[in-house]
């Protein structure tokens, strides 16, 4: 941080600071890269210890076969709780599958 004439500019370095910038605030993350055999027990049974959860955690499934489509999704009751999971779980194993963990996207 840095006080030109008053005024306050942000600089962003590290990529999960420019993202936080750039998206608001957000509890919520996405999960990808999963196990077709993850479900959501297991996914938030790896993520709740992390914060508390509010939102039913999702594993996204073919609307017709019912499979998984290697997706889900989180959210927490706090962004610091968003935060601290996805540095702690962002590419570690979950059922055999390095994951990958981003903030959602709002779309």
């Amino acid at each position: 941080m840095q006080s030109i004439n008053g005024k306050v500019r942000v600089f962003h370095k590290s990529p999960l600071a420019r993202s936080l910038w750039a998206r608001n605030s957000c509890s919520k993350l996405f999960v990808g890269g999963l196990s077709y055999d993850t479900n959501e027990t297991v996914l938030k049974n790896a993520f709740e210890k992390h914060g508390e959860i509010i939102e039913a955690v999702r594993v996204i499934a073919h609307h017709v076969s019912g499979k998984s489509r290697g997706y889900g999704f989180v959210r927490f009751t706090s962004e610091a709780s968003a935060i601290a999971a996805l540095k702690d779980m962002h590419s570690q194993e979950l059922d055999g599958r390095n994951i990958r963990v981003e903030f959602a996207r709002k779309g």
